[in-house]
């Protein structure tokens, strides 16, 4: 095993040669194994240990055992104590996932702080086919087969090709010592039920599994690189637009694909939609109907969708004074000026006549029933229906605010100015009103 563990780091984690390395152990036989296979090749690390306190003094004596390990390796040792049990009820988490959570999330800091190039953890290849057995039973998509990845960020896993049987074997023939986790042997987590009852079945029906198993994974992996290839392929020509509201595709590009449904999901399955019927029906709906999950919206708008967050933005009012320079709004900061004359106007910027004003103004949302005097125009029109017109969006029209004087508006801010308030011939003194982002 030390020579196909050589050319392992030799060849593909060959970044783990000269690089500084946190290896996480709990005093169990893989781990304990990996530290004595990096001592054998005289790699540069150092041991990362979690005591969980969930196994009363057995979690106790599993921390003296690692820092005896430590002492006979002649390495340093971190050791960190967590109150699981606590953390678990407070933050929802089952006892395993709030251990997994405390204990990546330490790895990463400690690294961080004492700068270790990489994290080693121990998962081999039985570890690896029962997670792609738990994710196959509880239903996923293709990256869950794909198995756990060998390096991940700065995560490496160095034994993951190993099986558990030649880990073991090694350990017994070089009489290294470790320490047995009674909860290993419990049924009462699904991993276990896995490894102690349907892997060995499977193993008595294929004595090979774990080669056929690498070997189907690699299809997988394959199959997935196509995909994604895909997949990124179809996002750059249906992606016309990213901004502050959000991002915007052209719907003829997922028309064009044979399956629709199996694009939007792989596009949009991080955002927390479920009705996946409902966003494949957007695609024909008519414009302003959306699909929304806890975080996000999908909004038909003509000829695209618009993905954004549900982000919660203040409804109220802002009053602006006549002694306020610049002010901050949801929209950006709203800046107030004396000018000497004037440009042309642009969408963030309006000149206004300063004496048609009365302050205190007032910015706010736009609301049904609004009226003003386009620029340019003699008679008035409701904002709404200026805002159809200019075919704006539903997630635009949520975010349209309008600047006002005394109830009349002054300017739907980044859009239309008001009539009334222009520069004439007869303005004395000019106010400049710019918003910037």
């Amino acid at each position: 095993m030390l020579k196909s563990f050589s050319d392992t780091i030799d060849g593909p984690l060959r970044c783990l040669k000269q690089g500084k390395l946190l290896l996480a152990i709990s005093g169990g036989l893989d781990s304990v194994v990996l530290a004595w296979l990096c001592h054998e090749l005289k790699l540069n690390f150092a041991l990362a240990h979690c005591n969980f306190n969930l196994r009363d003094e057995e979690s106790n004596t599993d921390e003296d055992f690692v820092i005896n390990l430590a002492e006979d390796l002649d390495v340093e040792v971190f050791i960190q104590n967590f109150d699981t049990l606590s953390y678990a009820q407070s933050n929802g988490r089952s006892i395993q996932m709030a251990a997994r959570e405390l204990r990546y999330d330490w790895l990463k800091e400690l690294a961080g702080q004492l700068e270790f190039d990489y994290i080693l953890t121990a998962h081999h290849a039985d570890d690896n086919l029962e997670t792609f057995l738990i994710n196959f039973t509880r239903g996923t998509g293709l990256n869950g087969l794909t198995g756990i990845p060998t390096i991940n960020d700065n995560i490496v896993r160095p034994l993951l090709s190993f099986p558990r049987a030649q880990i073991q074997e090694y350990a017994r023939d070089h009489n290294i010592d470790w320490r047995e986790d009674s909860s290993n042997a419990t049924r009462k987590y699904l991993r276990n039920k896995f490894r102690h009852d349907i892997v060995p079945i499977l193993k008595e029906i294929n004595p090979n599994l774990l080669d056929s198993f690498q070997n189907t994974l690699e299809h997988l992996k394959d199959t997935a690189d196509i995909v994604e290839e895909s997949l990124n392929a179809v996002a750059k020509r249906a992606i016309v637009n990213i901004d502050d509201h959000g991002v915007t595709y052209k719907i003829s590009e997922f028309k064009k694909v044979n399956n629709p449904k199996a694009y939007l999901f792989e596009m949009f399955k991080n955002f927390g939609f479920t009705e996946w019927n409902d966003v494949v029906d957007l695609l024909d709906a008519e414009s302003g109907k959306y699909v929304k999950s806890n975080s996000h919206r999908l909004i038909k708008h003509r000829a695209h969708l618009i993905l954004t967050d549900l982000q919660t933005y203040t409804n109220e009012p802002i009053i602006i004074n006549e002694s306020d320079a610049s002010i901050e709004t949801p929209l950006g900061i709203l800046k107030l000026e004396t000018a000497k004359s004037y440009l042309q106007a642009d969408l963030h910027t309006i000149y206004v006549d300063k004496h048609r004003l009365k302050f205190p103004l007032m910015l706010r949302p736009w609301q049904e029933g609004d009226i003003f005097q386009p620029l340019g125009m003699t008679g008035k029109k409701k904002v709404s229906k200026y805002l159809k017109d200019e075919k704006t969006s539903l997630v635009e029209k949520e975010n349209t605010w309008v600047l006002t004087s005394d109830n009349e508006i002054i300017w739907i801010v980044g859009k239309r100015a008001d009539e009334r308030f222009k520069i004439t011939s007869k303005t004395k003194d000019i106010l400049k009103i710019t918003l910037k982002g």
